[in-house]
């Protein structure tokens, strides 16, 4: 029979026990639950849990997920550089001689797999090296790296390890660095499915027209390239690419995109101004979302209709001596490939070379959303007139009124909005048989940056007279004081009562 003193003691070993088993409960999770908690902590905090026990720096010496970008691997101090001697204490770390991140590869295991590795660095092109070889060993799948050249003047070669890499699906390299010969490149990706290049020295090898292709890169989904300087021509054809993203490519000449099932497309800031025979082919049946801004127009476009289209930007950057015959054709050949889209956004530029020249492109039959940004003066509004009339089916328009001459608002005449019919009227009431389909079915407008001039009261008064289907007018005013409040309010009032307006819009100020 057990005594009192007897059932103390083990009573308290059990809680004892149970004290044990609850204070070691989460190190019994799996690694893998570990590292995917680990992973949403900063790479120093992970580094400074490995001296808890044996169990925590096995999970960091396995940790999958390396993101350096949250710290500069040459201001680590050594009260950080201390958390890893563990594994190989014969070997002192020198903090003058070794960065951290090469640390963190010398105490890895060697049979555990990288998930993700992230750096940001300056550094020479051998230890450049150096590390993407030994994350190609431990069967790395994401690399996304940022390097600067400890020679200034000197740029980084690519890094072929990566070509031949089984394990790689995203590839991101942002640094200076000139591509091998593409006989070196082709057929090396085969796995890849993200790349990412910026700042490419393309100057010995202007031509890429065999690189992106079904051969090279079977399973690339989305490709960026960015500042790729001495870049003239390029040739995409990956049959499973669906995001396509250039930028800075101003040495840009030639440019064929043929992709069965890309559906996004971005091109900022490409082909050269000045030139006589740039061109762009493009043939993308898939494509929903396109944005095509501040490019200099080619002199020769060839786009086909796309039928899927939902969402485009256009945006020319023109020089008027570059204001050429084939480059507005060029220019016209865009706006007639893109017929069939559902919202749009033009650019100040574009209404400017409609305004100025009588060109004729496609209607958009199926546009319901309309965003225009523009000067709004008495010289484009030509331009805006083509685009109502090439709207028959439109919802929503949008404009976005540029004042870059800005004056001091004059004080609201009470005439602009009565029955005196000003010049500016006069020109729109002129358009009402051509703009009849575009009034039937306009429901909604918003005007931004309204100041009350002239030309801006005519198209509003204009649309509230014969908008047939107008249930909303927001004038966006901008900053009001008190003054301009009471002036709204007037305005409000007796715009009701107007007599002249037709439709039953609701009309407001923000």
């Amino acid at each position: 029979m057990e005594t009192r003193s007897a059932k103390r003691r083990k009573m308290a070993q059990m809680i004892a026990n149970d004290a044990k088993v609850t204070t070691d409960r989460i190190s019994d999770l799996p690694d893998a639950v570990l590292h995917q908690i680990l992973f949403l902590l900063p790479i120093k905090c992970v580094a400074q849990m490995s001296i808890l026990s044996k169990r925590w720096r096995h999970l960091w010496c396995t940790f999958p997920d390396l993101d350096f970008r949250t710290l500069d691997p040459f201001q680590i101090s050594s009260k950080y550089l201390k958390f890893l001697e563990f594994e190989n204490p014969r070997q002192p770390l020198d903090s003058s001689r070794m960065d951290f991140i090469t640390q963190v590869f010398s105490i890895r295991d060697k049979h555990s797999d990288i998930r993700v590795l992230c750096f940001r660095a300056r550094l020479s092109f051998s230890r450049l090296n150096g590390l993407i070889r030994r994350a190609i060993r431990h069967n790395v799948k994401e690399l996304d790296i940022e390097a600067s050249s400890v020679c200034t003047d000197d740029y980084f070669n690519f890094p072929r390890c990566v070509i031949g890499s089984e394990s790689l699906r995203v590839l991101k390299i942002r640094s200076g660095f000139r591509l091998p010969p593409s006989s070196v490149m082709r057929h090396g990706f085969q796995s890849l499915k993200t790349l990412s290049l910026s700042l490419v020295i393309l100057n010995n090898q202007p031509s890429l027209t065999d690189l992106f292709s079904e051969s090279s890169f079977p399973l690339l989904q989305t490709l960026h390239l960015d500042a790729c300087s001495g870049l003239k021509y390029l040739r995409v054809g990956c049959r499973a690419l669906v995001d396509l993203n250039l930028e800075k490519c101003y040495d840009l000449e030639g440019l064929d995109i043929s992709c069965a099932k890309l559906e996004r497309m971005r091109l900022v800031k490409c082909f050269v101004a000045d030139s006589e025979k740039s061109w762009v082919k493009i043939n993308t049946p898939m494509l929903e979302h396109l944005c095509w801004q501040h490019n200099a127009v080619t002199d020769m476009t060839m786009f086909e209709p796309w039928n899927l289209l939902h969402e485009v930007t256009v945006g020319f950057s023109i020089l008027t001596r570059d204001n050429s015959q084939s480059k507005l054709q060029s220019a016209v050949e865009l706006l007639s490939g893109l017929s069939r889209v559902h919202s749009l956004s033009l650019e100040s530029q574009t209404i400017e070379i409609l305004s100025n020249n009588r060109l004729l492109f496609q209607p958009f039959y199926d546009l319901k959303h309309l965003e225009l940004q523009t000067g709004f003066n008495k010289s484009n509004v030509q331009g805006l007139t083509c685009l109502f009339r090439s709207s028959p089916t439109l919802n929503t328009l949008i404009l976005k009124i540029i004042h870059e001459n800005r004056i001091e608002r004059k004080e609201w005449n009470r005439d602009l909005w009565d029955m005196t019919i000003t010049e500016g009227e006069q020109y729109w009431e002129s358009q009402i048989r051509t703009l009849e389909s575009f009034l039937q079915h306009l429901k909604v407008v918003k005007i931004h940056g309204f100041l009350d001039y002239e030309n801006e009261v005519a198209l509003a008064k204009f649309l509230l007279k014969h908008g047939k289907s107008l249930e909303e007018m927001v004038l966006h005013t901008g900053h009001c004081n008190a003054r301009d409040t009471l002036r709204r309010q007037k305005i409000r009032s007796q715009m009701v009562g107007f007599s002249w307006a037709s439709s039953n819009a609701k009309v407001a100020f923000q």
